[in-house]
């Protein structure tokens, strides 16, 4: 199951975040999402747990749990949508 897991202090590391949600069960991946110019991180990252039943455990027990200070927002990761593409931004007609 990929675990979405918000409201991160910037402090925190991938390591840290495999560490927390390794005490529920077996974690494949821990991912933090940064800023691709500074590499700061965003404050969110995902969990991958392949056992659906620890990761439900992990996120009934870690959601508004704090974690160096500040309450984890934690859920099901919604797969990601299509963006959608744009129609580019052509003009239409003459210039």
């Amino acid at each position: 199951m990929n675990i979405y897991v918000g409201n991160l202090p910037y402090s925190v590391t991938q390591e840290d975040l495999r560490e927390t949600f390794a005490a529920f069960g077996q974690v494949d991946s821990a991912n933090l999402i940064t800023d691709k110019f500074t590499g700061q991180s965003k404050g969110f990252g995902f969990v991958e747990m392949p056992d659906n039943s620890e990761a439900d455990a992990a996120i009934k027990a870690l959601n508004d749990q704090p974690l160096k200070g500040r309450p984890l927002r934690v859920n099901q990761a919604k797969p990601r949508s299509d963006r959608g593409g744009g129609s580019g931004g052509g003009r239409g007609g003459r210039w």
